[in-house]
């Protein structure tokens, strides 16, 4: 299980934070019908129980956003991952169907609202990632999103450098069809769905679908 460092500036505003950690073996792939299925099960839900304005009020949203702000970030110009999986949800836009890794960890976000940070592992650079917050002109690939404008968010960094924020990670470390080892760090700067549970159903899911095995999960709490 690699090591994880979070900066005082983050804990002086956010000291209840938990973060979520699990690392495994595994085989990526296309996304099955049934795990499909139980995205749109869960999309159904998020659909139904949300209005669009009030997504911003669950517990582990609202208490990233809190941080953002705090930090000096616009959490409205740069959404929160796990928010915005549930706006295209409200919104009728769908989801993308991509991998079975990257469906599981969006399942994942969409039911428990909170942030999830999901990591090749074998390109994780050092055995410590340390949560610290962006610089101005930090150099960082979103995915999907060319450079990321990433001043004032709490950012996951190796030796290399930012791999992971509450809003995208980071090219270097993307899961791709080749990857063989996760390392998916639960973001809870506020409490939604118990971390624990959340932890485990991660797990469960990676079985089903992902083959997992050598699972290592563990909550920490103390930095």
């Amino acid at each position: 299980m690699i090591n994880v460092v979070v900066d005082p500036r983050i804990l002086a505003v956010c000291p209840d934070i938990q973060l979520g950690l699990l690392s495994a073996n595994v085989v990526n792939g296309d996304t099955c019908d049934e795990l499909w299925q139980e995205i749109e099960a869960e999309a159904t839900k998020v659909a139904q129980k949300y209005e669009l304005l009030a997504i911003n009020q669950r517990p582990a949203v609202a208490a990233t956003r809190r941080l953002y702000k705090a930090l000096g970030k616009d959490p409205g110009r740069y959404r929160v991952a796990s928010e915005a999986l549930c706006r295209r949800i409200v919104r009728g836009l769908g989801l993308y169907r991509l991998t079975t890794l990257i469906d599981v960890v969006n399942l994942v976000s969409i039911k428990s609202g909170y942030p999830i940070s999901g990591l090749d592992a074998d390109k994780i650079v050092g055995e410590t990632l340390t949560m610290g917050v962006g610089e101005k002109d930090e150099l960082y690939c979103g995915i999907g999103r060319g450079q990321l404008n990433i001043e004032g968010m709490p950012v996951y960094r190796d030796a290399k450098g930012g791999i992971a924020t509450p809003t995208s990670d980071e090219e270097r470390t993307k899961f791709t069809p080749e990857t063989t080892k996760v390392q998916i760090n639960i973001n809870a700067f506020g409490p939604e769905m118990p971390l624990d549970e959340t932890l485990s159903w991660t797990a469960t899911l990676l079985e089903k679908y992902a083959q997992a095995t050598n699972i290592e999960t563990t909550i920490k709490t103390v930095f």
